[in-house]
């Protein structure tokens, strides 16, 4: 029987699974700046955009509003821990890329990442933003994309 609940009780029954993915971003000066994120959809398949709702407090929030690009990752297996680093820490603090040796290749969008190791990556521009209480949601237009067939997909789950 359905009956109501907290929203926190209710939403850790529903969300897990889920589908994770990195967002690279460029910082404001120079470098370049990942997070963890679990709020991303597709939203056109014509021309082809993906959206990413990102906390107005983080810091890929200002690399967005400084630099309009981003590329969303949709991360392998074996990029567990590079997740839970890009989730757990902040890059006004710390050199993502550096600590984690994270292996990439230039992309040809604004010249961002594309990470090695990544199932699939999606070069985006963005092209509108909406605000959405205390996050933003950025929607991107892909550019290009990458896919890695030789790579498994990452679902977060609670241990079992």
């Amino acid at each position: 029987m359905i009956k109501l609940s907290e929203l926190p009780v209710s939403y850790g029954k529903v969300h897990l699974p889920a589908k994770v993915a990195l967002v690279v971003t460029q910082k404001p000066t120079s470098g370049y700046n990942l997070i963890t994120i679990e709020w991303f959809m597709r939203t056109s398949l014509q021309p082809p955009m993906f959206a990413i709702s990102i906390g107005e407090s983080r810091y890929s929030h200002e690399c967005l509003q400084a630099n309009r690009y981003f590329n969303l990752v949709f991360p392998s297996l074996k990029m567990k821990q590079l997740l839970s680093l890009c989730g757990s820490n902040s890059g006004r603090d710390m050199d993502k890329f550096t600590v984690a040796k994270v292996e990439y290749i230039q992309g040809k969008l604004n010249k961002l990442p594309v990470l090695k190791d990544a199932v699939a990556c999606f070069e985006c521009e963005v092209v509108s933003e909406i605000r959405s209480g205390d996050h933003t949601i950025f929607i991107g237009q892909v550019h290009y994309s990458w896919q890695n067939e030789e790579e498994e997909l990452f679902y977060y789950q609670e241990k079992l």
